[in-house]
């Protein structure tokens, strides 16, 4: 686990700052670019989805007229005109009556026309079967343009985490990194599937029905618009609200799954020193405070919803009681008012949509920003193109002058100079934080030298790609790693061309892995977790040992490899590794003394500075800082077995 209790709950180092919502959003929109002609075709369905949802109420609203017509005919006197009708009912002082039937088109005597009402629902059906369809068009390619821009983003991330320097991840917590790769991208993929299309439908359909809106009844039309600038101070005053909410939620679910990542890969210690209930305890505020972001952002964003519902109706009202007055004076007709209505619900409904979907769309800008931000992370320094080759790769490792510091104001390495002849042998020893661990971080440009240089076989390993520079390195570290898979794919992991089996198992015996995996269930096609349940801490050791065989490397780099198997094994490991560095360069640290006294050369290092350098036994008798380290494990050693 990273660290003591207390530091892994401080959140890992990301930035806590909120972006810009206008710019992260027209980021993700962005993204779209590759999926133009999805988007064109998209749009074009949607557009006439929407006309012929728009022209809908307004062919209702002819067959309103019809029967409307029918009716107020067939009480008519037939033979006589609609003018002679209403001049007579003028004459008996029913000239409210006559104005309001002014703009309706009877024949007297004449009832309802079905034929002609038939044809008119007949064309009304077609219409809005014509523009569902369309939709549902729309909709699948909403749903392609979605999930090949998230195929395109979780891409761009895994690329982005691959040419990160060690150094991000050093300053984050594993589960805060993942919840990015993981839990935003899906996020922000839901939010574009539920809104996207929805979002461009309700912009169109609110120009459409406006356009119709003003052709039918420009007065309507206008007192439809009063409520707007209402419903526009709603959504902005919620929405700058429920903003920094949504950031806040994202942001501590990031550190509530570093935690439980934690946690978990760490189970085994936090119950041998008791710290359960310490942990739980860690776990209750975390969850806490992701319940009050995401309460906060939710209510505030939920707010929208019932105040725009309440600007709609307001809406409503309004639009019927001005066209009642209208129909009254027969400046409408019935048909017109009925679809006016329709319309002024139309209207209304897509600006209720979009601001129901603000806490949607809010929630996936926030992750967006999170994502935006890890792509935006300085990466490490680009390979040179072409890279440069030694002409044949030998094993000759030189440090001229090299300086080094992960804080600009604390000196780590300073001045080191070294030289490294093909075959042989380098142990590498000294204290905690000596340095031993970053000069080899450093020759495999995890780092990069803040001064001086390393070459290998005469060539700056800065002129040479990463990939050309760790294809000749084999490196088995003090912490194991597995995968989720069987034995034998673990072990072959060390090559990057197809390996046999015969090979796998002869990488194992020369590990002394083979005798131990031959006991299990399934010998080498064993499937083993990324944990490595099933088999110990030093057989774990012994297949990274066996993967680092079959790498067949020209540099090998030991750090603490041998810490976890018991000392018989070491023993064997010992002489196979001495098999296996024959004619390679081998660098090794340790700090168990008594595994490296075979070695070429011995370097002690303090404070990143090389204070010894020689064999064994010329250094015993220096009598200088590693026969200082060698006689206080000696005599703890001693302490022991008395």
């Amino acid at each position: 686990m990273a660290g003591p209790m207390g530091r892994m709950m401080a959140g890992g180092g990301p930035d806590q700052r909120s972006m810009d919502f206008k710019v992260s959003g027209k980021r993700l929109i962005a993204q779209f670019k590759p999926e133009r002609l999805t988007i064109y075709a998209l749009l074009t369905c949607v557009v006439i989805s929407v006309g012929l949802n728009v022209i809908g109420p307004k062919i209702l609203g002819e067959a309103t007229d019809l029967v409307f017509a029918g009716i107020i005919g067939r009480e008519m006197p037939a033979g006589s005109t609609k003018e002679q009708v209403l001049a007579s009912m003028r004459e008996r002082g029913q000239g409210t009556v006559a104005d309001m039937l002014r703009s309706t088109d009877f024949t007297p005597g004449q009832g309802i026309d079905f034929d002609a009402v038939g044809r008119v629902l007949l064309l009304a059906l077609c219409t809005f079967l014509v523009a569902g369809l369309l939709m549902a068009v729309a909709t699948r390619l909403v749903n392609r343009a979605v999930n090949r821009t998230m195929f395109r983003l979780r891409e761009d991330v895994q690329t982005k985490l691959s040419r990160l320097p060690l150094s991000y991840f050093d300053k984050r917590q594993r589960g805060e990194v993942l919840s990015r790769a993981t839990n935003d991208i899906d996020n922000i993929g839901q939010t574009l599937q539920q809104s996207m299309g929805q979002l461009i439908n309700s912009v169109l359909t609110i120009i459409g029905v406006l356009a119709v809106m003003f052709w039918v009844s420009w007065l309507l039309a206008l007192v439809a618009l009063v409520t707007v600038p209402l419903s526009f101070v709603i959504a902005t005053r919620i929405g700058k609200r429920s903003q920094p909410h949504f950031v806040q939620q994202w942001r501590t679910t990031g550190k509530l799954n570093a935690h439980v990542e934690e946690m978990y890969t760490g189970h085994t210690l936090v119950k041998v020193f008791g710290r359960q209930d310490e942990s739980a305890k860690q776990f209750a505020e975390q969850n806490d405070a992701l319940y009050e972001a995401g309460f906060k952002a939710q209510f505030n964003s939920g707010v929208m919803q019932p105040l725009m519902m309440f600007v709609s109706n307001l809406n409503y009202v309004l639009v019927a009681v001005v066209g009642g007055l209208r129909v009254a004076s027969g400046a409408l007709s019935i048909g017109d008012v009925q679809a006016f209505i329709q319309y002024s619900r139309q209207f209304s409904m897509p600006l209720t949509q979009v601001a129901s979907m603000a806490n949607l769309v809010q929630s996936g800008v926030a992750s967006a920003e999170r994502i935006f931000e890890l792509l935006d992370a300085e990466e490490q320094e680009a390979d040179p193109m072409p890279g440069v080759k030694p002409a044949e790769l030998r094993g000759r490792v030189a440090l001229e002058h090299v300086s080094f510091r992960y804080d600009p104001e604390k000196p780590l390495i300073d001045d080191l100079s070294l030289k490294v002849e093909p075959g042989h042998t380098v142990a590498i020893v000294g204290p905690t934080g000596a340095g031993k661990t970053t000069l080899v971080n450093l020759l495999m440009r995890f780092y990069e030298v803040s001064g001086g240089r390393i070459t290998l076989d005469g060539v700056d390993i800065a002129t040479m790609s990463r990939d050309d520079l760790r294809a000749g390195i084999g490196m088995v570290l003090q912490d194991t790693w597995l995968f989720g898979g069987t034995i034998a794919e673990n072990i072959a992991y060390g090559s990057a061309r197809e390996v046999t089996r015969g090979e796998i198992e002869e990488a194992a015996r020369a590990a002394h892995a083979d005798r131990f995996v031959r006991t299990l269930p399934d010998g080498y096609d064993t499937v083993i977790d990324d944990e490595g349940t099933g088999v110990s801490a030093g057989e774990k050791q012994l297949i990274t040992i066996a993967r680092a065989f079959l790498s067949d490397p020209v540099i090998l780099v030991l750090d603490e490899a041998t810490s976890s198997v018991d000392t018989r094994t070491e023993v064997l490991i010992q002489k196979a590794m001495a098999k296996l560095a024959h004619g390679r360069t081998s660098f090794v640290i340790a700090h168990r003394l008594s595994t490296i006294r075979d070695a070429d050369t011995i370097l002690v290092m303090e404070n990143g500075a090389i204070v010894e350098q020689g064999a064994h036994a010329d250094l015993l008798a220096a009598d200088g800082a590693y026969a200082r380290l060698y006689k206080a494990q000696f005599a703890q050693a001693v302490a022991e077995v008395d």
